[in-house]
């Protein structure tokens, strides 16, 4: 069994037909937090099941609706997913006691707007920020991540660029 994931974080309120393209095509969609409205989430929900986190931006209601920590498992992968997680070697302080106790084979985080994929050779983890798929930030391209689990694999890795943002 395989389950293809899409990992899309910083909508910021806003959501478009590419981006449901991409959701329309996942087993499962994920996101890292700072949703804004939460009529992003229902739109995502209304297509495929979702994962997700609140981020800094994300109001009361969106923080009813989701953890700030979400720790679970996608077929034999341990995941931790939380919207600010820092990078290998600059680890949210907050978290850095957990990570060296009981990693995650799979960590994922937001808010930076910048993708960056990473293995964590001192946690052995793999380390995966989206970057931003929504129009608000300083990013200059909008960006998800594709992937599948299999077991407890991570394969097929890919990055989608959806556009210039304007």
């Amino acid at each position: 069994m395989s389950t293809k994931i899409l990992l899309l974080s910083d909508t910021h309120s806003y959501i478009d037909d590419t981006i449901l393209k991409y959701v329309a095509l996942a087993d499962e969609v994920w996101h890292a937090g700072d949703v804004g409205d939460l009529a992003v989430t229902d739109a995502l929900l209304k297509l495929k099941p979702l994962r997700a986190v609140y981020g800094n931006i994300d109001d009361a209601k969106a923080r009813l609706e989701f953890p700030l920590h979400n720790r679970f498992m996608c077929e034999g992968v341990d995941v931790w997913m939380t919207h600010i997680g820092g990078y290998p070697g600059k680890y949210n302080p907050a978290l850095k006691a957990e990570m060296a106790l009981n990693p995650p084979q799979l960590f994922i985080c937001g808010h930076s707007h910048i993708l960056k994929v990473i293995f964590d050779k001192k946690h052995n983890l793999l380390h995966m920020n989206p970057g931003a798929c929504g129009k608000s930030g300083f990013h200059q391209i909008r960006t998800m991540l594709r992937f599948v689990i299999e077991g407890d694999k991570i394969k097929d890795l890919e990055i989608i660029e959806i556009e210039k943002r304007v």
